[in-house]
């Protein structure tokens, strides 16, 4: 008397997962748009790097004699206003090295803001100087 299988070999069970994770690792990508996690990240790193330029170049030109409209950083002249980089590509687009990833505008509000490039200005930092002392950097990650 010949028994009758009651149920999947463990062959064929594991070739069901497997199919099923060769077609998950193609599929869920489509569905997971995972760019904007990625351009909010680049706008809060950005705004950082900012923030940490501006300290630097502050730093370093009260330490030559809190005089002139320039210090050097790593070999490049920053422009400065009141003792920190200006608000324009050649103050803090260069300090904090934004000119290769990042696109600036000028906002109807001031300052200097900064998007990651492809993406759209709503997602974006502004870099402002204060007009009592010190900077303001206000990071905007919507819209990405």
């Amino acid at each position: 008397m010949k028994k009758q299988q009651a149920g999947f070999t463990l062959i064929e069970l594991v070739m069901v997962i497997v199919i099923l994770g060769i077609l998950s690792a193609f599929a869920l990508p489509r569905f997971a748009n995972l760019s904007s996690d990625a351009n909010e990240a680049v706008v809060s790193a950005g705004a950082g790097a900012a923030k940490s330029a501006a300290a630097i170049a502050h730093s370093a030109w009260l330490a030559g004699g809190s005089s002139g409209a320039t210090v050097s950083l790593e070999g490049q002249s920053i422009d400065l206003t009141n003792g920190y980089p200006a608000e324009t590509d050649d103050g803090i687009g260069l300090a904090a090295g934004l000119l290769e990833d990042f696109t600036g505008f000028n906002p109807a509000s001031g300052g200097r803001g900064y998007f990651p490039t492809g993406a759209s200005n709503a997602c974006s930092f502004v870099y402002e100087i204060n007009a009592s002392g010190g900077v303001t950097v206000t990071n905007t990650p919507t819209g990405c």
